[in-house]
């Protein structure tokens, strides 16, 4: 079964490989939905010569849901996963968050979201990592992922940003419903749109197992939403799971992430990072808390209310020239 499986991922990937080897020059942009006001689809770029080159003062909080089950381990909370990593040229963040529904066919989502996230932050170093084009990182980690001898199934949303140094510019590529949102002068000024297919059923990667193909959800990395703007001195930058997103209300993330534009002080961050997930995780929990999930659950006719207890993922960043 696993040779059979083996061979048709490999195929599968390198069909993938073929349809994304074209990305490693191109600036050209892709994917759904509508960039955010002063945005542009991926492959724009901006900034001046001479200017200075801004860098990403960053850090890193979460829960797993299940603190008992889930003991803690680098660049994971429960099944959610997380990277960072830089460059001369670059700063690149990214989460993904393995669908937890596979738990009860005996496979660990946790494996495939955490494979996502160490082969992007290994491809970043690599000599064709393109800073322009965070969706490469997503589509070689996936091809890698199904080339593997021992399987890794599962499902994983999963959402990548990257900082191009050289033109202050931010790419971002996101699948599902994990995401951003890049607050200036007390404003939201950029964040990802939401992908679904329907309520609770996100835009994903997959590697099924043998059988399961047809009645399994698998989005190509092409799908991914693609943005790409200018960022300023000060920016606040947020990328998390939809533990944070299902949870939070806007306007009070708003006001947390408003208290930091503009700091440097990593320790000061972190206190805010902290507080987030804190505040995410303790709504999560909350059954007469009217959460931004409970409200989204109406809108689709399913009388909902409360917190979504979930993994919780906080990767906050400010901008600094």
């Amino acid at each position: 079964m696993h040779s059979s499986l083996s061979w048709t991922s490999r195929a599968i990937s390198r069909a993938l490989r073929s349809s994304f080897s074209t990305l490693l020059e191109t600036a050209t942009g892709g994917g759904g939905g509508t960039a955010a006001k002063g945005a542009t689809k991926s492959g724009a770029v901006a900034g001046s010569s001479g200017a200075p080159r801004p860098r990403f003062v960053s850090v890193v909080c979460g829960f797993a849901k299940d603190n008992l089950r889930h003991k803690y381990k680098p660049g994971k909370y429960g099944e959610d996963s997380w990277f960072k990593a830089s460059t001369a040229s670059a700063d690149v963040m990214g989460v993904a968050d393995g669908v937890g529904g596979w738990r009860s066919y005996g496979i660990d989502p946790g494996e495939f979201s955490s494979f996502l996230m160490r082969t992007c932050e290994r491809l970043v170093q690599c000599s064709h990592f393109n800073p322009q084009r965070p969706v490469n990182l997503l589509a070689y980690s996936y091809c890698e992922l199904m080339e593997q001898k021992k399987p890794i199934l599962g499902s994983s949303t999963a959402c990548v940003l990257i900082l191009n140094r050289e033109t202050s510019t931010v790419h971002t590529a996101n699948i599902g419903d994990s995401g951003f949102v890049v607050v200036r002068e007390g404003q939201v000024v950029h964040k990802s749109e939401e992908q679904q297919h329907y309520f609770n059923t996100p835009f994903q990667l997959s590697l099924p197992p043998p059988g399961h193909g047809p009645n399994v959800l698998s989005d190509s990395p092409e799908s991914a939403d693609t943005m790409s703007f200018p960022v300023r001195d000060g920016d606040v930058i947020l990328i998390a799971t939809d533990g944070v997103f299902d949870n939070v209300p806007e306007d009070l993330m708003l006001q947390v992430l408003s208290e930091v534009e503009g700091e440097r002080d990593p320790v000061k961050l972190q206190m805010t990072a902290n507080s987030l997930a804190l505040m995410a995780r303790t709504l999560s929990l909350n059954s007469e808390f009217l959460s931004p999930f409970a409200l989204s659950a109406r809108r689709n006719n399913i009388q909902a209310r409360g917190g979504k207890p979930d993994d919780i993922t906080v990767v906050l960043a400010t901008v600094a020239m």
